[in-house]
Formats: C-alpha cells, structure tokens, sequence
C-alpha cells in the first residue's frame, strides 16, 4: 500500500512542481548556456555523449545548470545513477552507495556513478571517505557546488576530478529561458516584461523561471495583462553574486585593485559599488586602497596617499551610506593618478637583501658617535652634515659591502622624476 500511495505521490508532484523543474532540460541540445564547456565536439559534451564520463565537480553560481547537467548525464549514461545531497546524507547513504556500487561492479560489471550536490557541505572525514572509491573506479563521482572547490574540497580528492566551471547565463541565454517558462504554462510576456525579467534574474535561469511562474499567476488572479509591476513584485530577490566570505570576495576585491591600477575609473567604481551592495566590510576596502596608495602610485602622485587615509578617516567619521561618496573619490582619484611601483620595488628588494645576506652594520661614519670612546672607534668619521656641507648629499650611505646598490628607482611617471631621490640620475625603472 506504501509503494501505491507513494508511487502516485511522484505521479501527481509533477502537476505541482514549481516551473524551473517541469521545464528542465534532458538532453545537452536543450540544455542553455555553458558553451565554453559544452559545445559541439568539446571534451566534457564527447565524454558524456559517448558514456565515458570521469569524476569531476561542477563549480558555479546557483541556477546554472549544475543540477540539470548531472541528469542529463543519468538519462543518457548506461551506469547505474545515485544521487545524494550533501546537506541531508548521512555516514549510512554515502556506505550503501559504496556497497551497491561494488556489488554491480563484480556482480554484472555495472558502473556507478555518484551525483553529490553541495558536495563542500561534506566535512573532511565524509570527503575522504569517498577518496579510495573514485581512485580505485569503483564510482565516478560528479560533485556540484557553489563554493570554490578550491577552496571547499580536499586537495586529495579535488587532484582525482576534472573541475568544469560553469558560467552565469548571459542575456540572451535567459531570454531563451524565459521564452521557454512562458510557453510551458501559457504565458503572455511582452518583450519590455521579458528583458526586465532577464535582468532581475542575475543570470540564474532557476530564478528567471520563478518570477516568470508567479508574475504570471499574480495577474492572471488580477485579471490584467502581465506587466513590469508584476515582475518587481515577484522578483524580491536582488540580482547579487556577491558573498563577502567565499571566493566572489576575493575576485571583486582583485577586480577592484587591478582597475585602480589600470586607470580604469568607471570599472573601480563599479567594483566598488558591487562590494558595498554585497555587504562588504567598507574598511576592508578602505585599507585596501591605502596600500594601492603606496604599491601602485608612491612617489609619482604623494597626495594619493593622503585621500586614501582621508577616505578611511571619513569612513570611520561618518559611515555609510555617506562614506560611500568618500570611497568613491578616492577610488576615482587613485584611478587617475600617475601610476609606479618604484617604492613597493624598492622595499621589497631591501628585505629580501636583508633576508638573504642578514642585517649589514652601518658604515662607521653613520654609528652613534655621541658617547665617549665613540670617535676612538672610528664613529663618525668621514661623515659630512648635508645641512653645512653640500658634499654630505653625494655620500653613498649604505653598508659598505652594498656600495652602489640601488633600491629605488623612480619610474620618471608623474611627480616622481627620473632623477629625484637617485643621485647618480639613471633614471631606470
């Protein structure tokens, strides 16, 4: 009687499933997006088609496609096709997978193939319990995960499975989708609604299909055409891909320096922008452009370091959402500013002579020579104040097994001129 009720349980969860799984591609020909790793003749598309698939971990963003591709594999591989989720299985799930996949393997040579979503929800313990059985090909296991593998699976594992990055479906890619959703439930969606659909989705087709489904209902309840207004009150998710504790924190932040140091001042501001709507900590950002300030600008624009300090000043005076005008300006000013790496260069080669040859005395006519006895020692002597005696600038001060060495180099950019702080004037950057 269980079987029979449960058996018209799935019958009937169709009708009610929400839209984004009744449409769901099952072959790669309907699937949408993902062309860089799916396209005709690419290795991931062969390997499926033709049934020799490895353990590999779907990496990208929610509604991508992740889920989706791992059934289209179910439906066209001849292996026997278990599916876990990490959120919900247990240490029991993940043994019986193990067993029954040994027991076909020696039983009628059936391979097994393992679908784990959430795959970086496993701890290491879990993780590693799966390592002997994808070395040794007893299952091919096809990971999914939101979170940089790189970052959430064990180096052991992760070296054992081909990492396929999926993208963010693009404009036209959601246009499709929704054309799709549309036609699956009989929806009249006009070509203005359409766009401001594909652009409240954030290239998630999961989430293009939702607003679709419930847009749709909401004015077909009111009688009226479907609308703009309708999309803004179904769609109350925001179009973020933006956590400020995984792996998009580091890329916005690394997209975020690299255009201030690029001269890219539209691209700053709108990375600046994506962090501060994504929750970013402002003062992390803050201090992010005052070591710009120095590594990237120094001495070729010295005031850059002043607005970024100012900037991180007035963050801490008056917060956001005002601080945000002080962020931007002084994101835009470090931007525009003159760009060299001539004093970031010039500390770095300092400690790493430091580093390899040890801390080199002082000549003796730069020791303190202010005590009795110093002078018998030699302290001071040979030493010319610049301030009485010109020549006191041409002296070459460093310890003298490093004689002639130069550190800093000015780049000649900007304010930092070629001959300005390098007394022989060779310019050289």
């Amino acid at each position: 009687m269980s079987d029979l009720f449960a058996d018209a349980a799935h019958e009937r969860s169709a009708a009610y499933a929400p839209l984004a799984q009744r449409v769901r591609p099952r072959t790669l020909d309907e699937l949408v997006g993902q062309q860089h790793v799916l396209g005709p003749g690419s290795a991931l598309r062969s390997s499926i088609e033709q049934d020799r698939l490895r353990s590999l971990i779907l990496y990208g963003p929610p509604g991508v496609g992740k889920t989706t591709l791992a059934r289209i594999v179910a439906e066209t591989t001849g292996a026997a096709f278990e599916e876990l989720s990490a959120v919900s299985a247990r240490v029991e799930d993940v043994r019986r997978v193990l067993r029954d996949a040994r027991d076909r393997l020696g039983g009628n040579s059936q391979r097994t193939i393992l679908f784990l979503d959430e795959i970086h929800r496993f701890n290491k313990a879990q993780q590693d319990a799966l390592l002997p059985a994808v070395e040794n090909g007893l299952l091919t296991l096809i990971g999914a995960t939101t979170e940089n593998p790189y970052f959430e699976v064990n180096s052991a594992l992760l070296s054992r499975c081909q990492v396929v990055e999926l993208e963010s479906l693009g404009e036209d890619e959601l246009r499709e989708v929704v054309r799709r959703g549309a036609a699956a439930i009989g929806a009249e969606v006009p070509a203005e609604v359409g766009q401001a659909i594909v652009l409240r989705a954030g290239g998630d087709a999961r989430t293009a299909l939702n607003t679709v489904e419930l847009a749709w209902e909401t004015a077909q309840a009111e009688g009226v055409p479907l609308s703009e207004r309708h999309v803004e009150d179904a769609a109350r998710k925001r179009p973020l891909r933006y956590d400020k504790g995984a792996d998009q924190h580091y890329d916005f932040v690394s997209a975020f320096i690299k255009s201030m140091r690029g001269a890219d001042a539209d691209a700053a501001v709108y990375y600046l922008a994506a962090m501060l709507e994504g929750g970013e900590d402002p003062r992390f950002i803050a201090r992010r452009m005052i070591v710009l300030a120095s590594e990237d600008v120094g001495n070729a624009d010295p005031r850059a370091l002043l607005v970024a300090v100012a900037a991180a000043h007035a963050l801490e005076h008056v917060g956001l959402p005002e601080a945000q005008l002080n962020l931007a300006q002084a994101a835009i000013y470090l931007a525009r500013a003159p760009k060299s790496k001539a004093t970031a260069n010039a500390i770095w080669t300092a400690r790493d002579e430091v580093r390899k040859g040890g801390n080199l005395r002082p000549p003796a006519m730069l020791r303190d020579a202010h005590y009795a006895g110093a002078k018998k020692l030699g302290h001071g002597e040979g030493y010319l104040d610049p301030h009485l005696d010109p020549r006191g600038f041409e002296l070459d001060l460093l310890p003298e097994e490093l004689r002639g060495q130069r550190y800093y180099r000015p780049s000649g950019n900007g304010e930092e001129e070629a001959t300005g702080g390098d007394r022989e004037g060779d310019g050289s950057t």
